[in-house]
């Protein structure tokens, strides 16, 4: 991206826990911490885009004009991005197409959740065109199995085991334990993971992240605008929001159990990785590039397998990179220094804005007692269904 392109600013976020109350009192608290850090008013935003959330009601399908109403309307162009679990990215991509354009100066993102307690289940009744629904209605699985299939795929794949998943259980919790927005702050040992009730074989208790209430916000500008505000920030280098090639199968799709298309060859570039590829073209860096990366651990195998999505490792590497310490602050290419999800849960349309100001405040030197030394790139990557896939890019 060119010397003239969008930076971030500001970025804020309420704490993971759960409390069940209103998103949108996570959405304000956040969205205020992103506009003092960036030390603008609200008054100074021209722009406002929400993630999405089919989980709070009506309010959530217009998260962006009910957050921007809890904060008191101000006249700025308002937008929802529902992506799934990469709603948050989409928004961040829809805030930054306006700053470059040319329509807004100033650009807040928000992203927040009250999640209900339990497994995330389809919600809104008959809904034959939701693969959540079925998933839960044609195979009787909820997304623990979903997490466990793909964790007995690797298994059977690249040779992992159990105690590789706690591994990784292990090295998030140690990150998460420094970050104070962390619902689960204390470190945990191998021995508690695989102590831990098993839920969907093979994964157990800790090996997979809860559901949580949570929010995240960041402040968007373009160069010229922030340095004009006495503030550098940090480089939005490339948002890629691409989706899936044909024959690629689509598990969003009704006839997924009988399509035919399933037995054609797949893409020579998995999707997962196709995000990063284009993340990567957009913000001209490659993954010997990356200081950090945030990815998105809804199971601690989920993580392994990114590491060979977005080029860490070759395919089968992820469990020696792993166990050289390598994806541990203090290695070569820390991964989820904020904690990840196995540190905060998913918090869905604020779970990809929340890997951001991770990055933001690593890339600025701003991550305190986790700062990962001399980090200038980063890249956070994230998947929802229907072929949301998001990978956002960092630079310093």
């Amino acid at each position: 991206m060119s010397e003239d392109g969008v930076v971030i600013i500001g970025t804020g976020m309420h704490p993971w826990g759960k409390w069940g109350r209103d998103f949108t009192e996570y959405g304000v608290a956040a969205a205020r911490a992103a506009l003092a850090d960036a030390g603008v008013d609200r008054t100074d935003i021209g722009f406002l885009a929400g993630a999405g959330t089919i989980r709070n009601g009506y309010p959530g399908f217009v998260a962006g004009a009910a957050i921007a109403r809890a904060l008191g309307w101000s006249g700025e162009r308002v937008t929802t991005s529902y992506a799934a679990c990469a709603s948050g990215a989409h928004a961040i991509g829809a805030a930054r197409a306006q700053i470059l354009a040319g329509l807004c100066d100033i650009a807040l993102v928000v992203g927040a959740d009250s999640a209900p307690k339990g497994f995330f289940a389809p919600v809104g009744g008959e809904r034959p065109g939701d693969p959540d629904w079925l998933r839960f209605r044609v195979l009787g699985a909820t997304n623990p199995v979903y997490f466990a299939l793909a964790a007995r795929r690797r298994m059977a794949v690249r040779g992992a085991k159990a105690a590789d998943f706690a591994a990784v259980k292990v090295k998030n919790s140690r990150h998460g334990a420094a970050n104070p927005h962390a619902r689960y702050r204390a470190e945990v040992t191998a021995e508690q993971v695989l102590a831990s009730p098993v839920v969907a074989d093979p994964l157990r208790l800790l090996d997979i992240c809860a559901t949580s209430d949570g929010a995240a916000a960041v402040v968007l500008t373009g160069r010229d605008r922030a340095r004009r505000l006495g503030r550098e920030g940090v480089g939005l280098a490339a948002v890629a929001t691409v989706s899936p090639r044909f024959p690629e199968p689509d598990l969003a799709m009704p006839d997924f159990a009988t399509d035919s298309r399933i037995a054609a060859e797949p893409p020579d570039v998995p999707f997962r990785a196709a995000v990063a590829r284009a993340a990567y073209e957009e913000a001209g860096v490659g993954p010997g590039d990356l200081d950090l990366a945030e990815v998105y651990d809804l199971s601690t195998a989920m993580e392994l397998d990114w590491y060979e999505d977005i080029g860490l490792c070759p395919p089968g590497g992820a469990e020696a990179l792993l166990h050289d310490g390598a994806t541990a602050i203090g290695g070569r290419i820390p991964v989820n220094p904020s904690g990840g999800l196995a540190s905060f849960g998913e918090a869905v349309p604020a779970q990809a804005i929340a890997q951001v100001c991770e990055l933001a405040r690593q890339v600025g030197g701003r991550a305190g007692p986790r700062q990962i030394e001399g980090a200038r790139v980063g890249i956070a990557v994230n998947q929802g269904l229907f072929g949301h896939g998001s990978a956002v890019v960092v630079r310093g």
